[in-house]
């Protein structure tokens, strides 16, 4: 299995060196053989605020890497007109001598689309529509669009990229359609354990699978499903259950909305508008221990390598570790190197 760093931090927990854990990590994963370096797409509040622009820091990751894939997890693909996105990672990829791969979202935030209003009620059409379009400039194809007078112009991409073909996967919540929807157009999938248990999962790669055997082939592949875990490795595991419980428990509450969908499979019924502070603390403080025991890459190199097994065995291809949910960076960078080991020991 593939480990890669994720990152998605919040603004307000990070007030110096915002970028210092993104830049020392991808040095680290790049030195150390891991698979490639997210960053997200992320508008108009601190959680995730650090990354409006992925192509911007995927361009910083290129210039201090030689060998990491450096990837958007997730370019959210109705806010931008593809030519946009196109020319913009094929300057990363050059940047990186064609290290570059995109995973497209949808978005699901309606201030977001304050961006481009008019795709908001359509997301999900004009997401694969955007997808196939970005491809299909890729490969340096001519494309008709509305030019300045309403009439058409035909447009290339420049720079032309270094690689013939982008990297492509769908960032999925949770539905069962995108794994699906995934598998028939020969993308990856990224996902996350937020509002979906492990048998889910399960159940969303084999649907994937067979759905990119149906339309690619048995010598096609099988594709790459990509899992983002919140990780911290370090030596004793009620050490590191104290010691991530107030960063990421602060970060839990800062992304509140965010994790609505998960909070509601946990506790149904539930309506966020209505918690007091007591409700809040309670509802934090319970979904802090389910993902520190189910939902996160947590604990000492013994227990993460359980969990890489269960996921191995899932048909999980790479783990998305996300490292900056508010632990020190010091610390952060320093269970890099446990990390590491857990990456080296899989069976």
């Amino acid at each position: 299995m593939d480990f890669s760093l994720f990152y998605f931090a919040d603004t307000g927990l990070t007030l110096k060196n915002r970028y210092q854990l993104l830049l020392e990590g991808a040095k680290f994963a790049d030195s150390r053989g891991f698979s490639a370096v997210w960053t997200p797409e992320r508008h108009f509040h601190s959680f995730g605020g650090l990354y409006p622009n992925p192509a911007v820091t995927s361009a910083a990751v290129a210039a201090i890497t030689e060998r990491v894939s450096i990837r958007a997890g997730s370019v959210v693909a109705p806010l931008h007109h593809p030519v946009r996105i196109a020319e913009e990672w094929s300057v990363v990829d050059n940047l990186s001598g064609g290290r570059v791969g995109v995973s497209f979202a949808s978005g699901w935030n309606a201030v977001d689309f304050a961006l481009r209003s008019e795709n908001f009620t359509d997301s999900k059409r004009i997401l694969i529509e955007t997808v196939e379009t970005v491809r299909r400039l890729w490969r340096q194809e001519e494309l008709e669009f509305v030019d300045g007078t309403g009439g058409t112009s035909a447009v290339k991409i420049f720079p032309q990229p270094v690689q013939p073909e982008l990297p492509v996967w769908l960032t999925s919540a949770g539905s069962l359609e995108t794994f699906e929807k995934a598998g028939e157009m020969g993308v990856g999938v990224l996902t996350h354990l937020l509002g979906q248990d492990l048998d889910g999962l399960a159940a969303k790669i084999a649907a994937y699978r067979r759905k990119y055997t149906e339309h690619h082939g048995a010598d096609g592949g099988q594709g790459n499903v990509a899992l983002m875990l919140h990780t911290y490795i370090g030596t004793d595991r009620d050490e590191v259950r104290e010691l991530v419980r107030e960063p990421f428990s602060a970060y839990l509450r800062s992304s509140i909305g965010l994790f609505a969908r998960a909070i509601s499979a946990d506790m149904p019924g539930v309506d966020l508008n209505r918690l007091t502070p007591a409700d809040l603390d309670f509802l934090v403080a319970r979904s802090f221990d389910r993902y520190f025991d189910t939902g996160g890459l947590f604990g000492t190199v013994q227990d993460a390598l359980k969990t890489v097994t269960t996921l191995k065995d899932l048909g999980v291809d790479d783990l998305a570790c996300l490292i900056d949910f508010g632990v020190d960076t010091d610390l952060a960078l320093e269970g890099l190197t446990r990390l590491d080991e857990v990456r080296r020991l899989q069976g």
